[in-house]
């Protein structure tokens, strides 16, 4: 089974990219974020006439995420629990029924918290605490689970070409870090990392300063695996090459296959 992600940065923008990836790639179950439109104009028909399942967490004009799965998608939740007022659409959790059992997959896009002296930071922080308790919650279930997504978090100097560029960057600030660390020492893999020490694994160039040009990119789009998953864990990927595409999103898709009969 393979799972990806992808930050498409607006859906209609990247119709035509997206239904290419998948044409080249076909995983079994795909996350996407921010495609910045309310949920009724999300255009499922093209994923659906791929073999698809669809279902959708959409806003007008920014945010949004989407679960496409070869499978059916079950136990459907739209939003992130903790916090009833917040309108954001940034959260679809649901799961896909295995040999032997289920997959269960978030698929999140986690605020950005810049400016870092407004309130988007404290913002960012508190859904990164509600992340941590949900998934404290998911895995006492103990079944194979994934967190996937734009964390928006670079975790560590390494995950950027500069680092000292980030410094005050609300992605890279100690306390981003710190909780995100929290949040995989619960017991959670950086799918990426379990498989690959290499430098330079980047997900996100800068549209500006000609980061693409100049590889200067930064890994802020993460696949975490509780130990059911890690265990079933075979290869992971970047498909860096996307970025090249004419009018691109700013990030790629990454994946990870896992042992599990799709």
């Amino acid at each position: 089974m393979r799972i990806a992600t992808w930050n498409v940065n607006s859906i209609r923008q990247r119709l035509d990219h997206a239904v290419r990836w998948l044409g080249e790639t076909r995983p079994d179950i795909v996350c996407l974020q921010e495609i910045k439109c309310q949920t009724e104009a999300f255009p499922k028909e093209a994923f659906e006439q791929l073999g698809y399942n669809v279902t959708v967490h959409g806003q007008k004009g920014f945010n949004g995420v989407a679960l496409l799965s070869r499978q059916p998608l079950e136990d459907v939740t739209h939003g992130l629990a903790g916090d009833d007022g917040d309108v954001q659409a940034r959260f679809i959790e649901a799961v896909v029924s295995v040999k032997g059992g289920v997959v269960r997959v978030a698929c999140l896009y986690l605020p950005n918290g810049n400016p870092v002296d407004t309130e988007k930071y404290p913002y960012k922080l508190g859904f990164m605490e509600r992340l941590e308790a949900f998934a404290a919650d998911r895995l006492k279930l103990e079944e194979p689970l994934i967190l996937a997504g734009d964390f928006n978090v670079i975790p560590e100097p390494r995950d950027a070409a500069d680092p000292s560029a980030w410094v005050n960057d609300a992605l890279f600030l100690p306390r981003t870090r710190s909780a995100f660390r929290s949040l995989t020492h619960l017991g959670l893999t950086d799918a990426l990392r379990a498989t690959s020490d290499a430098g330079r694994l980047y997900t996100f160039w800068d549209y500006q300063a000609g980061a693409w040009q100049r590889d200067m990119g930064i890994r802020i789009d993460h696949l975490l695996l509780s130990p059911q998953a890690a265990d079933r864990l075979i290869a992971t990927g970047i498909d860096k090459h996307v970025r090249a595409w004419e009018k691109p999103s700013d990030h790629v898709p990454i994946w990870a296959d896992l042992a599990i009969a799709a």
